[in-house]
């Protein structure tokens, strides 16, 4: 028996993906995978310490610090569906973000939010 929570894991994968991000493979397919739904998700995001929006803008910045355009909208808008981040917040992180990632880095960022942001529901994310 493992020492960390599977079972945990995936339900907080499912809260921080808004249920939006498909689990990448069944429990038993993927060693790598059950790994990274005990550990990642059933004991750091688990962790009470920090709440999930403040995870949520440590991830963003170090993604956005990495170029990582795929990861990164998926970050923005789980962040817009959670109501963890308005659209001007989305904004200011990426205005933000440029001057310590530099502008090529943030030049993506701001399409990947401006992208993020026309396909949020009105009701979400409001300006």
């Amino acid at each position: 028996m493992s020492r960390y929570d599977r079972k945990k894991g995936v339900e907080l994968f499912n809260e921080v993906y808004c249920g939006k991000v498909p689990l990448p493979a069944g429990e038993g397919e993927s060693p790598f995978i059950d790994y990274m739904l005990e550990t990642l998700f059933g004991t750091l995001w688990a962790d009470e310490t920090l709440s999930i929006r403040d995870r949520r803008l440590l991830l963003i910045g170090a993604i956005a610090a990495q170029g990582e355009a795929g990861t990164l909208a998926i970050q923005l808008r789980s962040a817009l569906l959670r109501g963890e981040l308005t659209h001007a917040q989305l904004d200011a992180v990426a205005v933000f973000l440029t001057q310590y990632v530099g502008y090529p880095k943030g030049s993506q960022l701001f399409q990947i939010c401006n992208s993020v942001k026309a396909e949020a529901p009105a009701s979400q994310g409001g300006a």
